[in-house]
């Protein structure tokens, strides 16, 4: 900071001294940032809430697999089905109690195109529980 010295020896100066005014707003910059609270990142999930008197889910479900492979073929646990085939055989797992999951897995070299209508058919027949399987594959791809 400069400092000014009056045009004659005896004359008072004519500034402000804002050092103290500095320290204070400093003290109450300090003060505002230790009371904010603290944010934090959430994200809302409603979860089930549990019924007392129903029993917990078995813990080995059966999953079923619908993979799709470089020739966008579309294989139900191995054997290869078409989509009418696939909406019918999810129509029927999900009357089934417990209801089964579904593990899709896509090629990664498979057209985004299959892999939308697949989702597309799994939305329509109202799939619970789905899951995608062999996300590590798709690191390399933007």
């Amino acid at each position: 900071m400069a400092m000014s010295a009056g045009s004659a020896e005896g004359e008072p100066m004519m500034d402000i001294n804002t050092t103290p005014l500095i320290d204070v707003m400093l003290v109450l910059l300090i003060m505002f940032i230790i009371t904010i609270p603290v944010q934090t990142h959430a994200v809302k999930l409603d979860l089930p809430q549990n019924q007392p008197n129903t029993p917990p889910p078995p813990i080995l479900p059966v999953k079923n697999r619908v993979t799709i492979d470089v020739t966008n073929k579309i294989f139900w646990n191995g054997s290869p089905i078409d989509m009418t085939v696939l909406r019918q055989y999810l129509d029927q797992t999900q009357q089934m109690n417990p209801i089964p999951e579904l593990h899709l897995e896509p090629d990664p070299q498979a057209r985004y195109e299959v892999v939308d209508e697949v989702l597309a058919v799994t939305k329509r027949a109202n799939v619970s529980k789905m899951g995608f399987v062999g996300n590590e594959r798709y690191a390399g791809y933007e």
